[in-house]
């Protein structure tokens, strides 16, 4: 029996965090590889590792402040350092500092009703042989994946029960290599009802896609994971963090598409988090409470610019549009000032209403075209973004076209050629 994944399609927003000794470097999560570092070199770096700034309970709190509904945490990542007290390896958080990290999330989280995914690379740099070894010689690649599901197994029977395995790191082989039907099985007769990510070669129940927020074509349950600001793990050169309209408009996307946003932070090395994520979270978690029923919950409403198929959504210069029901929610981020008009509507407006004040707003509709007056001049809501409700006497469909107006002859929708434009 397949697991339920009425929990993950529902789920919308998670928090992902990466946190190791390479947090100790502050170059990436990569920079072992990178960089070239000799095994011992690296290893000494366990010597240093105290994670005092590490608080899970802290961490959970802020995730059910900031609207996220599960965690995701890297238990191990490529360079073979557990973050839990691993009874396969002396490279681990318990052995460095005495706090197994994974049971201390895990056990927040499961106080607070978030759910739990963890994750874990099935390359390893530490452990030899490793998967270059593996490549070259099968004798070392039967130890190298021995190894790979004496760990998998340990980790999910250490923590049982947990919502996702999230895999990652499968350089360098395909499914069959990794015997992925094999290890999900396994994982699957002591967790049945867990989830995997597409990551050891096999589709799994959920995709990935990384750094973007594209859902599977076609559509199945999905997840962007995104950096908050460039880097996966803390990085000391690191400015770049978004803005909460920029993590607003990730949540718009994966509402009308169905899918979730994936939100990553890399801990300092202390194990603390850097000042920019909690108050980024705190103003994209402040506006949810006001606005979160344009995210959670929320139906498909994607479009084509070639066909019109079967879809019911189309774009607005003012923001994105997400729907619910009967409702039509748009993130007016470019606020249009006192008077709102958007067309092309293929059902009857009802009523009209700012989220952000509760207040009712006065429209006319002509045909399709609904022109909303007396707005405020100005936005009002600076930091992210306020969001009009537009409830209808139907589920929402809006169409357009490149012309002014729809033509009644077969038709394509804006583009009658492959597009380079980007819509989602």
């Amino acid at each position: 029996m397949a697991p339920n994944m009425d929990w993950f399609v529902n789920a919308r927003y998670g928090l992902m965090m990466h946190y190791g000794l390479y947090s100790i470097l502050g170059r990436g999560e990569w920079v072992r590889n990178r960089e070239q570092i000799p095994a011992a070199q690296y290893a000494r770096l366990a010597r240093r590792f105290n994670p005092a700034g590490f608080d899970a309970e802290a961490i959970c709190d802020l995730a059910v402040r900031a609207g996220m509904r599960y965690v995701c945490f890297t238990t191990m990542h490529h360079d073979g350092f557990r973050l839990y007290g691993t009874g396969l390896s002396d490279f681990n958080s318990v052995k460095a500092s005495g706090r197994d990290l994974v049971r201390e999330l895990v056990e927040a989280a499961r106080r607070r009703g978030l759910r739990i995914s963890l994750y874990h690379s099935l390359n390893n740099w530490h452990d030899q042989p490793d998967a270059v070894a593996a490549l070259e010689d099968r004798a070392a690649c039967e130890t190298f994946i021995r190894g790979v599901f004496e760990r998998v197994r340990e980790l999910v029977t250490l923590f049982n029960p947990i919502d996702c395995l999230w895999y990652d790191g499968w350089w360098p082989f395909t499914a069959e290599g990794w015997r992925g039907e094999e290890m999900n099985a396994m994982v699957r007769a002591i967790q049945p009802h867990i989830l995997f990510n597409g990551r050891n070669g096999l589709a799994g129940d959920f995709g990935t896609p990384e750094q973007h927020m594209g859902a599977p074509s076609p559509w199945r349950p999905w997840e962007g994971c995104i950096t908050a600001n460039g880097s996966w793990s803390w990085h000391r050169g690191d400015r770049d963090w978004k803005t909460p309209w920029q993590v607003a408009e990730l949540l718009a996307c994966a509402a009308s598409q169905g899918g979730n946003l994936l939100l990553n932070v890399g801990p300092k090395p202390d194990g603390s988090l850097p000042p920019q994520a909690p108050r980024l979270l705190e103003q994209v978690g402040s506006w949810l409470k006001v606005n979160g029923e344009a995210i959670y919950d929320t139906d498909l409403f994607t479009f084509s610019l070639r066909e019109r198929g079967d879809h019911r959504g189309d774009w607005a210069p003012a923001g994105p549009l997400t729907t619910r029901g009967n409702n039509l929610y748009l993130l007016a981020r470019r606020w249009p000032g006192s008077t709102l008009t958007m067309a092309g509507f293929e059902s009857q407006v009802r009523r009209v209403t700012l989220l952000a004040t509760g207040a009712d707003c006065a429209f006319v509709q002509r045909n399709g075209r609904v022109a909303v007056k007396g707005l405020p001049a100005a936005t009002p809501d600076r930091a992210v973004c306020p969001v009009v409700r537009f409830e209808c006497d139907a589920p929402p469909r809006l169409y357009l076209t490149g012309g002014m107006r729809v033509p009644t002859a077969p038709h394509p929708h804006y583009d009658p050629c492959p597009s380079d434009l980007a819509h989602a």
